[in-house]
């Protein structure tokens, strides 16, 4: 065979398997690249010498992100930093919680730059795009984006080309599977606790169930959840075409979910994303440089309602079909939903077409001085549909028609930044003097229908909104029972930072910042001030002879931030209260203030020190960067208890700056790396970073009770002392074991079987006043570690990641309303009788067993190998024989063992309220995913 033939062979063999393809630059262009992205570190509206650093930043290289089969790049480094806690969402396309250096706001999120356009969703990039990230840390480095960081700021910034075209094709191919799926009863020991717990509950067992008349023993988990494909392809090209630099690359994802398709019109979980990207910079004179950076994206993702806590709560007694009828199976007396009629029937999907531009120009002059202007815009359109048909699962009786409902999302992001830069080195002095202006400006809009007896047939073309009845119709004003929300925010800053070093040894960084915000209505400017300073010991004259040390700095610095992204109402609700108000002896209708609103809430603030010590010895081979960090977060805008306040709905969840936070604690990271020999490398990393974090005061020495809540009892308690989302209730002293141990406890009604509650104030009585704190979903530690080694051809590398200290609270296990099912622990450790249990209380329905208590808080530690990845190098000499630069076989495995005693799916537990950060209630469960794949350059 000719060798043309053979190397086309050779590719459409590649493109069938959908192999992986993940080259991104030649050989010869790969370790320069990456020298280069270990030297230089990309800092606020600008880059400098990682030697030169004087605050804390984390580097993320292209390598770090490459062949992991997650839609968004901050999953893929989980693990990977220290300070930076990633909490990833099992959901496909979802993206990640990222907590840097602790909890600073109860609102926003952390930002993202990247290429210059500010955002705060980064599930439209393609990891393959990315060429390296910055994480910044501490204010002082965050301090340049003012009130835009003040929850974390990670700089992107996405490949670009130059000289020869280089085209690299990345494709991988794999599945994933549900795993650590949680023990439940089968149809026989169901029945016996129900049947116990009559006799519990009425000493009676009038109303037992009989196995005869219920044949079924369904396995709910297996029957919504299923095995599914995720698959990716790549396409990139760069290079040069005289003096116009580009990159370009397509791409397309397609996730299945684990929740199972079926039959009927169903929604599961599957994720689709087509993404295209194109970078260009053209240099029209020597002295002016013009680019644009373009992203285009569609994705489609399908959303499910609740099945899980369904398939979590639904008697096994029941089977999805009913024998007798062919339809749906109810469940007759239970408050329950069929969780596989539900996952069929219900529909809903999201779509949304998303168009990013940064259009940038630079000018040279003066020898010493660079202009740099740019404007980005970032303009997403959200569609979402929702239907609920008739529902065929429930008795006739309580069918209701089928209702739609659409929302169309119209939501733009604009930035315009012009900085001025001034560089110039007089001798041993190196000074660097940045100044500029920003301006922001982010709307929100949604237009809302909805309809009943709409008839869907499963095709999106039925979903025909004016065919329905009874519409509605919203636009252009806010209505929030409808979920409906306008809003228009800006933006507009001055800033300038100093950067100064004396030989490289002596460091210092100044920075200031002055933002105004809409969003705030009193005092709407404010000014961030930063200040940081390093000094290079190892530059030092006594310093010269020794041989170890490559590097030794000390660092410290100080900042300030700002958040005004907090939620507020500059209107007080009204209610109409019917001949409220009486004329002589007629009465007429009144309105009156429904809830206390503050019209003044302002800046949430942020200040934080950092102290480092970073060293690289033994020919840089072992690099060590270690911190102190303390953080403080004031006037943080929640609800507080306003009890003493009278006739407003709100008098327990009253808006303002209520809150200070204090985050303090020690990070490491260590790294090693090393040629063994010509043929043989060896590389070790590992981090470890510890938290604690504490309210340090509340407004008015008050409190907030909040989150999920069963009966009216809420699990968490922001107080003075805590930790945020801290878990409130009794705490299990164990299981009283007779009616005479019970009725002397002063636990009103209790007896034989129930939990025994300490009595914290010793006063003889059980009551609210004797809950307790019972623990923290904040880790008090996380850690990462890994090894990877170059053998030849060969290379394998593992990454392991974990966290400790922090607790769950298993509300999914908590959230009882009558005959829900029972975790296969709860059948084998449930108290009988006495001496059979101390732990597990007897099988009940009173709601004294499921008050907010310490039996349902669990360890939340764990330890997961979150990746293995092996691979296989074609030689040189055979890759130039195919005309290929580059050929690389890999398979890989992600999650595929975790170590953790919850009982649960996972205890990498994510809620987008992080209040409720730890709270285990219907949260979509991580996957193993195990892929191979194959990267090309060519």
């Amino acid at each position: 065979m000719k060798q043309t033939n053979l190397k086309y062979s050779c590719l459409i063999a590649v493109l069938y398997f959908g192999m992986n393809v993940n080259g991104q630059t030649t050989p010869q262009d790969t370790l320069p690249k990456e020298q280069k992205i270990e030297e230089v570190v990309m800092i606020g509206y600008g880059s400098q010498k990682k030697e030169n650093i004087t605050g804390s930043i984390g580097l993320v290289s292209a390598k770090d992100l490459a062949d992991k089969p997650n839609s968004n790049p901050m999953s893929s480094i989980q693990g990977k930093l220290a300070g930076v806690n990633i909490t990833n969402t099992g959901t496909p396309g979802g993206s990640p919680r990222v907590d840097i250096r602790g909890v600073g706001s109860l609102s926003g999120n952390t930002v993202f730059i990247v290429d210059g356009m500010i955002t705060t969703d980064i599930s439209y990039l393609n990891p393959q795009d990315i060429e390296s990230m910055s994480i910044l840390k501490d204010p002082s480095s965050l301090a340049i984006f003012g009130a835009q960081a003040a929850n974390g700021a990670v700089l992107i910034k996405t490949k670009t080309g130059k000289g020869k075209p280089v085209f690299n094709l990345n494709s991988y191919l794999g599945f994933k599977t549900v795993t650590n799926v949680p023990k439940m009863v089968n149809s026989d020991q169901y029945i016996e606790l129900y049947n116990e717990k009559l006799i519990n509950d009425n000493g009676s067992s009038a109303g037992s169930l009989n196995r005869a008349n219920f044949p079924a023993d369904t396995k709910w988990f297996d029957e919504i959840f299923r095995t599914s494909v995720i698959n990716s392809n790549d396409f990139s090209a760069m290079g040069s075409l005289g003096k116009l630099n580009y990159y370009a690359s397509i791409g397309y994802l397609k996730d299945e979910g684990n929740l199972a398709a079926g039959s009927g019109i169903n929604s599961g979980s599957g994720f689709n994303r087509f993404n295209t990207k194109l970078n260009l910079s053209y240099k029209i004179t020597d002295n002016i440089t013009i680019g644009d950076n373009f992203s285009f994206s569609k994705t489609r993702t399908d959303v499910a309602q609740n099945p899980l806590i369904d398939a979590y709560t639904a008697p096994p007694i029941f089977s999805v079909i009913n024998p007798a009828t062919g339809d749906y199976q109810f469940f007759n007396g239970y408050s329950i939903p069929n969780p596989r009629a539900k996952l069929d029937q219900y529909r809903s999907q999201v779509r949304q077409e998303r168009l990013l531009n940064n259009i940038w120009g630079e000018l040279k002059f003066l020898q010493d001085f660079t202009f740099r202007i740019s404007y980005s815009s970032d303009n997403y359109r959200p569609t979402q549909y929702e239907y609920t048909p008739t529902l065929t699962y429930v008795p006739v009786a309580n069918q209701a028609p089928s209702t739609l409902i659409t929302r169309d999302f119209k939501n733009s992001n604009y930035v315009w930044d012009n900085t001025i830069t001034w560089k110039k080195s007089l001798g041993n002095h190196n000074l660097e003097v940045l100044a500029g202006f920003s301006r922001t400006r982010t709307t929100l809009s949604q237009e809302y229908w909805s309809a009943r007896n709409v008839n869907y047939d499963g095709t999106n073309g039925s979903l025909n909104i004016s065919s329905g009845t009874d519409l509605v119709h919203v636009e252009g004003v806010d209505r929030p029972d409808l979920g409906v929300d306008q809003d228009q925010q800006r933006i507009e800053s001055f800033f300038g930072r100093i950067n100064y070093d004396y030989k490289g040894k002596y460091l210092l960084n100044a920075s200031i910042r002055r933002d105004a915000s809409s969003q705030i209505s009193v005092d709407r400017s404010k000014t961030f001030p930063a200040v940081s300073a390093g000094w290079v010991i190892s530059k030092e004259d006594f310093m010269s002879e020794q041989n170890v040390f490559n590097l030794l700095k000390l660092r410290a610095s100080y900042g300030e931030l700002g958040n005004p992204n907090i939620t507020r109402n500059f209107n007080a609700n009204t209610t109409i209260i019917g001949g409220g108000a009486y004329f002589g002896n007629s009465g007429y209708p009144a309105v009156t203030i429904d809830k206390f609103i503050d019209p003044t809430i302002g800046w949430e603030t942020t200040t934080g020190r950092d102290v480092g010590l970073e060293m690289a010895l033994f020919n840089n081979k072992l690099k060590i960067d270690a911190a102190y960090y303390d953080k403080d977060s004031k006037n943080v805008v929640y609800g507080v208890n306003q009890g003493t306040v009278s006739g407003a709905s709100n008098w327990n969840n009253f808006v303002t700056n209520a809150y200070s936070f204090n985050n303090r604690g020690f990070e490491v990271s260590v790294n090693y790396n090393t040629n063994i020999n010509e043929n043989v490398s060896l590389g070790l990393y590992g981090n470890f970073t510890s938290l604690k974090n504490e309210i340090t005061s509340v407004y008015g020495g008050s409190y907030l009770e909040t989150g999920a809540s069963l009966f009216g009892n809420s699990i968490v308690r922001l107080q003075t002392g805590q930790a945020v989302g801290s878990y409130y209730g009794y705490d299990v002293a164990g299981v009283f074991q007779t009616d005479a141990e019970a009725a002397a406890s002063g636990q009103a009604g209790a007896k034989a079987g129930w939990f025994r509650f300490t009595d914290q104030d010793g006063n003889g009585v059980i009551d609210s006043r004797d809950k307790t704190f019972l623990g923290s979903p904040i880790p008090k530690g996380t850690y990462g570690f890994g090894v990877n080694l170059n053998v030849y051809s060969f290379d394998i590398a593992v990454d392991f990641q974990g966290v400790f200290g922090n607790k769950i609270y298993n509300y999914n296990r908590e959230r009882r309303f009558g005959n829900e099912t029972w975790d296969l622990d709860m059948y084998e450790n449930r108290w009988r009788g006495a001496g059979t249990s101390n732990t597990n209380a007897m099988i009940t329905s009173n709601q004294s067993i499921i008050l907010p208590n310490s039996f349902y808080v669990e360890d939340g530690s764990y330890i997961r190998i979150r990746n293995i990845q092996v691979g296989y190098n074609l030689p040189k000499s055979l890759a130039k024989s195919l005309s290929v630069t580059k050929l690389r076989l890999y398979l890989s495995a992600q999650n595929p063992w975790t170590s953790f005693k919850y009982n649960g799916f996972s205890p990498e537990i994510t809620n987008s309220d992080r209040v409720q950060m730890g709270i285990d209630n219907n949260i979509y469960p991580i996957s193993a995913i195990y892929t191979m794949g194959m990267n090309l350059t060519f």
